[in-house]
């Protein structure tokens, strides 16, 4: 209670993101969320934070379900539309980095110059990637010389639900790298949040409820990294899997359920990935599908 104004402070009630609302867990559950390692500006290490739903795998399959139904109306955007709509959310990151900032601060245990970098970081990603949507195409596809009447053209389409599972010790900058890639070429993600570390995640889903993105593109699940990914790994309506979050031995297991569907597997890097570096375009090609069409020339 603030001893100036008498007033009670508000806490702040974190919930899943899941076809554009906001659901408890369906099996009513939640987790202590605590501090990261101590550092100047920030809560001490293992103080209480906030309880976050703890996701169940009903909520895992809820969210396939609405990442598929958003998949048809977002994947047929115009890529200009999928770039203006990934750029307003830039926009409102910036009228909050404030907000975030702090989050990430007391999530990683960083130092507020820090994470204000890693904030900054992450809104310039959005924006980079947002630039990119209608130029994929240069140069995931093209024409290709054949020998006969015809014209051959190669262009890349979205692969269609992906699972994400977002780095474990980048809670902002490294999520955000990991989902904007996959829907500014029109995929639709379930995402599992960072463990240890999932508010900066499921405050990131107040600012796409309120952009122009559509309900359903993007839904954000927090809880037990192993309990969650189980389920999307196996489910036969993901057509594609990011490892990012995942160890070695959740990796190994999560891409041998994978491999009884024939999804398409990004494994997670063999070394610490490095977030502020240079994203190139990998995970823009990650989960992309190549489609060919063939049409007569004419005689």
């Amino acid at each position: 209670m603030s001893e100036l104004t008498g007033r009670l402070s508000v806490f702040k009630t974190y919930k899943l993101y899941v076809g554009g609302k906001f659901p408890r867990s369906e099996s009513g559950r939640v987790y202590e969320v605590t501090a990261g390692t101590s550092a100047a500006g920030t809560a001490g290490k293992g103080a209480w934070l906030a309880n976050a739903p703890l996701a169940s795998r009903k909520d895992a399959r809820d969210a396939v379900v609405a990442a598929r139904k958003a998949f048809g109306g977002w994947s047929g955007a115009t890529a200009y539309n999928r770039g203006q709509i990934l750029y307003r959310i830039a926009e409102m990151l910036e009228g909050r980095r404030d907000q975030f900032t702090a989050e990430v601060a007391a999530a990683e245990g960083l130092s507020k110059a820090k994470a204000t970098a890693q904030v900054d970081a992450a809104i310039d990603r959005w924006v980079w990637y947002a630039g990119w949507s209608d130029k994929v195409a240069q140069i995931a596809g093209g024409t290709n010389p054949v020998a006969g009447p015809y014209f051959n053209v190669s262009a890349p389409e979205p692969t269609g639900v992906v699972a994400v599972l977002a780095p474990q010790e980048s809670s902002f900058l490294g999520l955000v790298s990991v989902i904007a890639p996959a829907i500014v070429t029109g995929n639709t993600v379930v995402v599992a949040a960072a463990e240890n570390a999932p508010l900066p995640a499921l405050s990131l889903a107040e600012v796409l409820a309120t952009s122009d993105l559509p309900g359903g593109v993007v839904n954000i699940l927090s809880g037990r990294t192993a309990e969650l990914s189980a389920p999307l790994a196996a489910h036969q309506d993901v057509n594609a899997l990011d490892l990012a979050g995942a160890d070695d031995e959740l990796a190994k297991e999560l891409e041998t359920a994978a491999a009884d569907n024939l999804k398409r597997v990004l494994r997670p890097a063999p070394a610490p990935a490095n977030w502020t570096a240079d994203p190139g375009t990998g995970r823009l090609l990650a989960f992309l599908e190549t489609k060919t069409v063939w049409h007569p020339m004419g005689v």
